[in-house]
């Protein structure tokens, strides 16, 4: 008999006890040891056996498709058969799983400006992820990205509280499904609680200089808003505020989370937080001190710190920390496994339904996902290059234009695979059975294969290099940080090759129309590869120049992890599209809307700066400021939030508020006149931002509060009803205390944050 048969009639073991009951008699079995191992998070590229028998880890993280297999195994041979946590960074669909469904990055996803997109995201990715073995994702990433330089900008949903909320709520429901009891749901994780992306200079992790009054304003409601849709875990971020790393600030686990949001989830440590407190930010003098002020604070998971297991223990054996402090955080972690179901259904892979990986259906919605994750930011009519389409058998739109064209694609990541899928995917480095090709090359579509594919068949379709990005080398410092870890390589721009322009000049002269495909690159991007520059690297810019000046027209896709600042030769090209990382089918995406046969409808969810020393550029910045720029240099951003053009126009009109006066407990209801003044559809997304005219303490000038995406043919005239609650007109007062003030507001309704876009109506609101 296995040692999990041997409880087969332990209470715990019945199902059909309460959930508290079969903790507390589980909890009452179980040694120091046994219950350290639960809050264990562990690697398991290095094998999972000892993790699982010999440390009783709860939990284990990048376990390849055998490893999975083995952990389950492994419980099998425990005292107590306590199901183990199977977690991954499945952050834009199943990253490490050959075959899976790579999405576009979650700020490429943003700029489609839709939950419900979103939300089918998250559901595919979970019957994907559910189907290998894996129990949960560590995403949605909830960090406000205000300075570009953080290398983790491409892992957010933007710049804006209330849409990364609300799409980080869309992912939630999406991953957790009908229920955590529901065999294709997968734990979802809120991250980074809280204030990570706070940077100083936009280096990762650290020290965020951040009041508590700031966290409250902008970066903690898109976390409570998360908390109220019942994300299963938090985890907790790299830095620290006033000194204190999140990992021991019980004011924000035990004040903020548990208590006034009343929290009953699990909360996770990120990457060796608690180890890190001794050999990097070194507030503690060894690991036994960490782990009890760890213990102390209300940690649930500590994530690849094995050190930890001795640690703990040998901290309540001194009295560093009390034995129940380790029964809550245990108590909650099985119970999220109890409610899973798991000790009943342990989800291990499942051979029936590996053949939804990758299926057909998910490929068709990243193809959707794909298209409206495309922001054109300038067109002086070259685009579309084919003007009408026509539908083939299947469904599938070609495109129709008998003039034989030459088009030259050209540029370092026309047909990079790797930057089109972007980080946390097959070949970004986070783990080794994927290295170093990555996924399946058939499975992505480059800008080269789409215009390939679906130009018209008179049209010829070439290609050039044109321009290396980077070269990498060593770090002179070591390969690997004190923890073991591998240092990023240091990344060296690539010089000029004079052989690769000169071969891409002399085919633009031959061609029609240009696209040239610029931006970064994988070395550039993620945990600990901040950047001090937002230029592109290497030969681009000198790619560019000398492209726009044959004369023939030149269409520039940035196809970049975040916004970068562009040289003249790209702001004033024919047209600019930015694709954030787009995923396996971005570059069809890119190719049906360059050809015209799907209209551009993505939205900037964050802003582009013109230069590196505008940071930060976010459009809510708070007033009273000398002034609207630099001595030498506007602050203007180059493309401001919310921006995104379409191939027609689209005129707002006469903004109306049914009731121009309210009470703090009622709604603010206004319509708007929307007018299509062209000639194509366009999928127009109203966007409704509140300015509270004078305000007890200071204030952002404007902030999002809703928005709605209207479809209009070619000329029609729509109006368009609008509410924002008025208890959703808030601001945080001096004391700290989120409150709508009465007096005076101006609602601004329009297609970006652009103040000069806006149409504006008055209202009040009366009361407290």
């Amino acid at each position: 008999m296995s040692a999990l048969g041997t409880h087969v009639a332990a209470p715990y073991r019945d199902a059909g006890l309460p959930v508290a009951e079969r903790v507390a008699d589980l909890l009452g079995r179980m040694t120091l040891a046994e219950k350290v191992g639960q809050m264990l998070l562990l690697d398991a590229q290095e094998g999972v056996e000892h993790a699982v028998e010999q440390r009783h880890a709860g939990a284990i993280l990048h376990a390849s498709p055998a490893h999975v297999r083995a952990a389950h195994e492994a419980v099998t041979r425990t005292r107590l058969g306590i199901p183990v946590l199977v977690g991954e960074d499945c952050i834009h669909g199943h990253s490490f799983e050959a075959g899976a469904t790579i999405f576009p990055t979650q700020l490429g996803m943003a700029a489609s400006w839709s939950p419900e997109l979103l939300e089918r995201v998250a559901r595919a990715t979970a019957v994907e992820v559910a189907a290998t073995g894996v129990h949960w994702t560590f995403s949605p990433v909830l960090c406000i990205a205000r300075d570009l330089r953080w290398g983790r900008v491409g892992e957010t949903f933007g710049e804006d509280p209330y849409l990364l909320g609300e799409l980080g709520a869309a992912m939630v429901r999406g991953y957790q499904g009908d229920g955590l009891s529901d065999p294709t749901a997968v734990l979802a994780t809120a991250k980074h609680f809280a204030g990570y992306s706070e940077t100083q200079g936009g280096r990762d992790a650290s020290e965020a200089d951040i009041s508590r009054r700031k966290l409250r304003s902008w970066f903690l409601p898109p976390f409570e808003r998360v908390v109220r849709e019942g994300t299963g875990t938090v985890m907790l971020g790299y830095q620290s505020m006033d000194g204190v790393p999140v990992t021991t600030n019980a004011w924000l686990l035990d004040g903020v989370l548990r208590q006034e949001w009343d929290y009953p989830g699990v909360l996770v440590t990120d990457w060796d937080n608690v180890g890190r407190m001794v050999w990097e930010q070194r507030i503690f003098p060894d690991d036994v001190a960490a782990a009890a002020a760890a213990i102390r604070a209300g940690n649930d998971v500590i994530m690849t710190t094995p050190q930890f297991f001795e640690a703990a223990q040998e901290a309540v054996r001194t009295g560093m920390a009390d034995e129940a402090g380790i029964d809550r955080a245990v108590a909650r972690i099985l119970a999220l496994k109890f409610r899973m179901g798991l000790f009943e259904d342990p989800r291990h892979p499942h051979p029936d339904r590996r053949r939804l990986v990758g299926a057909a259906p998910h490929a068709q919605l990243n193809l959707e996902v794909a298209r409206r994750s495309l922001v054109l930011l300038r067109n002086d009519g070259t685009l579309p290059l084919a003007g009408g389409c026509r539908t083939v058998p299947g469904g599938a739109s070609v495109a129709v234009d008998p003039r034989p064209r030459r088009v030259l694609v050209v540029g370092p990541n026309a047909d990079d695979v790797h930057t089109q899928l972007g980080d946390w995917a097959g070949a970004s480095g986070q783990v080794r059975w994927l290295m170093p090709d990555g996924h399946p090359r058939e499975l992505t579509e480059t800008v080269v294969d789409g215009l390939r594919a679906l130009a018209p068949s008179a049209w010829q379709v070439t290609h050039a290099r044109g321009a290396d990005i980077l070269t990498v080398g060593p770090d002179p410092e070591g390969e690997t940080f004190p923890d073991g870890q591998p240092r990023p390589p240091v990344v060296h721009p690539a010089p000029v090759d004079q052989g690769l322009l000169d071969e891409a000049v002399d085919a633009a002269r031959d061609a029609d129309v240009v696209v040239a495909v610029v931006g970064d690159r994988i070395e550039l991007v993620g945990e600990g590869r901040s950047t001090a520059t937002l230029e592109l690297m290497g030969g681009q810019v000198a790619l560019l120049d000398a492209l726009v000046a044959t004369g023939t027209p030149v269409v520039v896709v940035l196809l970049a992890s975040k916004p970068l600042v562009l040289p003249p030769s790209a702001l004033e090209a024919a047209a600019l599209v930015w694709a954030a990382n787009p995923g396996m089918r971005g570059g069809r995406a890119l190719a049906e809307v360059l050809l015209g046969l799907v209209e551009p409808s993505g939205r900037l969810p964050i802003s582009f700066a013109a230069h590196a020393g505008q940071q930060p550029t976010y459009y809510n910045q708070v007033r009273g400021q000398h002034g609207a720029r630099y001595a030498d240099l506007t602050q203007s951003p180059a493309f401001a939030f919310g921006e995104g053009l379409s191939y027609t126009t689209v005129e707002y009109d006469d903004l109306r508020v049914v009731d121009p006066q309210v009470t703090a407990t009622g709604v603010v209801r206004a319509s708007v006149t929307l007018r299509n003044a062209g000639g194509r559809p366009a999928l127009e997304t109203v966007q409704v931002y509140v300015s509270d005219v004078v305000t007890s303490a200071t204030w952002a000038e404007q902030e999002l509060k809703a928005f709605v995406q209207v479809e209009l043919a070619a000329g029609e005239e729509r109006t368009v009803e609008l509410e924002v609650a008025a208890a959703d007109c808030t601001i945080v007062d001096g004391a700290g205390h989120r409150v709508v003030e009465p007096g005076e507001f101006e609602l601004r309704v329009g297609p970006s944050s652009r103040p000069q876009a806006q149409v504006r109506a008055r209202f009040t609101v009366t009361g407290g």
